[in-house]
Formats: structure tokens, C-alpha cells, sequence
């Protein structure tokens, strides 16, 4: 059986803890523009540290004092560092290590970099992580309505012997205390990566293979879509999971799909699907990704692969169905680089992953 989870809630947090500490946030994405605004609004002193781009210019028009990140985490007590993991790192070392000062508090957003190694804090540090389980738009809005987030929080350092107090004074700040799971970092990124690399996967192969056999049996294109996505049946579903539970919300359906759902159900155990996600579980892990991702194989990789989902049979379907209902058709991406080159490359060239999807995708 699990261990005893420790959560934390609305009464946990005292903000008066941090009430005179200069806060800044680095980078004004959608993470850092809602966790900045949010800290403001709880009274808070807030700073901006952000390069000269569209960026800085909103951070500006919302009122807030922008600074070079270097400079910002000078003059900070606590610093939230709310830029993407790959472009933390080389941010870290060029400009917030430098100006890191004993006795400071940095925020994490995510586990990943600490947890896998790939980043070090100076011992005389705080370090602590405070992990939204929600987009940008959702921890603002949530932070609007009162509803608050989940949220996934630890400790790293503990040098000054208060990061809990900061740490509980912040979620709560942002509104990230509606509960909050503490974990390990290496956790809480090993998590999220399963998840993405996991769940999601899984999930959307089911899902096109579902449109597959319903088109191939000559269903309208128009009508699968609206029926397995555009309708957002599925979104609703999900939100009844959540508020009421995973099997509970069956009862919200009609008896002729509940029947359906579960005689029919059990012809898909079985499927090897679990001995597949705890290879990639391992995989995560073992550190073997993080690896993987930090080298230059699996950069060029990146672009070969975002080519070749743009050429999946899916997206010309969609293409049309979105023409025929008269839905905004978005723009197709557009890849610079040369894709037969890089395949060419040898560190590509006898990629099995690439074959594969190179004889999925439509020209």
C-alpha cells in the first residue's frame, strides 16, 4: 500500500509570511504573465524579469516594472523561474546563477531539471517547487472565480529552514492551494512525462483508429468528427470524472451505453498496453530520456517528427471537415529546414521510428 500522501490546503498558507519580499517572475509566457498578475493581486510585490520582446511589451502594459533576469534576480528575495524546461537551462547559467545571493528562494515550476540532474542549485539556496496542474489561462481564471488549482509542491532546500512557510505563503498566492500533493521533484516530473509520453499517446492512437474503421465503413468524415471530437461530448465527460468520479459518472449515460460500454469492454483487456507504458515508465525514470533529449540526435529527430504529423491521413480529413461545417481552417506549419537532408543524416538515416512514419504520412 502507498505511504501517507501530505496535502495542503486554503488554511495552510499564510501570505503574511511573504508579504514584504520582492517577487520576480522570469518570463511573462502564459505560466508568468497569470502566476504574476495572480501575486500582484494577493498583495504582493511583483517584478518582471524578461528579454526585450512582445513579451516585456505586455508586461509593461499590464503595469509591471521590467527588468533584464539577470538584473531581477538581484533584486529579488524570491525568484519564480517560469520559462520553458529546455531553455532554463542555458538561462540559469548565463544569467540567474550569477546573480544568485544566499538566503534567496527560487520557484520551480516543474521538477524536471533537478529532478533528472541536469541543473544545481548553490547550497545556500532555498529551492522549492510549486507546480500548477493547470494551463496559464486556467491558473489566472481559477484565480478570478475563487476556485483555485491542484497543484503539485516540494521542497529541495531548505537552507533557511522556512521554505514549507514560503512555499505555502506562494500556492497560495497564485491559488494553488484549492490542495496541494507534495512531492518529490524527480517525481512530479517523472508524472508529467508519463502522462505525455504514455497516456497521451495511447489515447490518441485509440482515437484515430476509431475514426479509421468508423470512415472506412463509410460513415460521413463530418459526422465521426463531431461525434469522437467537435462536439466536446468527450470534455464534458472528463469534467464528470472529475467532480464525481471515473465509474460514477457512467450513471450519467444512458442504460444502452452503459450496457454497450461494459459487455463490450472486455474485449479490449488484454491488449499489451500496460507492459508498453511500463517500458516507457522505466524508460522516464531511469533518467534515460532526459538523456535522450539533451543530445543533438534527438533535436533533428524533433523537426523530422513534427514534419511528418503534419502529413498524417487525419489532418487532411480534418482539413475538409472543418471546410464543410464552416469552422476556421488554421494555417498549415511551414518547416524551413530541408526534411530529406535531415533524414539523410547519420544520425537519422537508419531511424526505424522515422520509416515508420515517413510510410504513414501523405504527400
Amino acid at each position: 500500500m502507498p505511504g501517507t500522501t501530505h496535502v495542503s490546503f486554503e488554511e495552510d498558507g499564510d501570505i503574511e509570511h511573504v508579504k514584504h519580499q520582492c517577487i520576480a517572475v522570469i518570463g511573462y509566457g502564459n505560466q508568468g504573465r497569470a502566476q504574476a498578475l495572480n501575486l500582484r493581486d494577493s498583495g504582493l510585490s511583483v517584478i518582471i524579469g524578461n528579454q526585450d520582446d512582445s513579451y516585456k511589451a505586455r508586461a509593461l502594459s499590464d503595469g509591471f516594472t521590467v527588468l533584464e533576469p539577470q538584473a531581477a534576480v538581484q533584486k529579488a528575495d524570491i525568484v519564480f523561474l517560469l520559462v520553458p524546461d529546455e531553455a532554463l537551462l542555458t538561462l540559469f547559467d548565463t544569467s540567474i546563477a550569477p546573480a544568485l545571493r544566499a538566503g534567496q528562494t527560487l520557484v520551480f515550476a516543474s521538477g524536471y531539471n533537478l529532478g533528472f540532474g541536469l541543473l544545481h542549485v548553490a547550497e545556500d539556496i532555498d529551492v522549492i517547487m510549486i507546480a500548477p496542474r493547470m494551463i496559464g489561462a486556467g491558473v489566472r481564471e481559477r484565480y478570478l472565480t475563487g476556485e483555485g488549482f491542484y497543484s503539485f509542491v516540494g521542497v529541495h532546500q531548505n537552507v533557511t529552514g522556512h521554505a514549507g512557510d514560503t512555499l505555502l505563503a506562494l500556492a497560495k498566492a497564485v491559488g494553488g492551494l484549492r490542495a496541494a500533493v507534495w512531492m518529490d521533484l524527480k517525481d512530479e516530473a517523472v508524472l508529467d512525462l508519463f502522462n505525455e509520453q504514455a497516456f497521451g499517446p495511447a489515447f490518441g492512437r485509440v482515437l484515430l483508429d476509431a475514426i479509421d474503421v468508423l470512415i472506412a465503413n463509410g460513415l460521413p468524415p463530418e459526422a465521426v468528427l463531431i461525434e469522437m471530437i467537435l462536439s466536446e461530448e468527450m470534455a464534458t465527460t472528463y469534467r464528470k470524472m472529475a467532480q464525481i468520479g471515473l465509474i460514477k459518472q457512467t450513471q450519467l449515460h444512458s442504460h444502452t451505453s452503459q450496457y454497450g460500454a461494459m459487455s463490450r469492454g472486455m474485449r479490449y483487456m488484454g491488449l499489451g498496453i500496460k507492459s508498453k507504458m511500463q517500458a516507457t515508465f522505466e524508460e522516464i525514470a531511469s533518467g534515460q530520456f532526459a538523456r535522450e533529449w539533451q543530445g543533438k540526435t534527438a533535436k533533428l529527430k524533433f523537426k523530422v517528427i513534427r514534419y511528418f504529423a503534419t502529413r498524417q491521413r487525419i489532418n487532411r480529413i480534418e482539413r475538409q471537415v472543418r471546410q464543410s461545417l464552416r469552422l476556421k481552417i488554421w494555417e498549415e506549419d511551414t518547416f524551413p529546414e530541408d526534411i530529406e537532408t535531415l533524414l539523410r543524416s547519420p544520425e537519422l538515416k537508419d531511424d526505424e521510428d522515422l520509416r515508420r512514419l515517413r510510410e504513414m504520412s501523405e504527400f
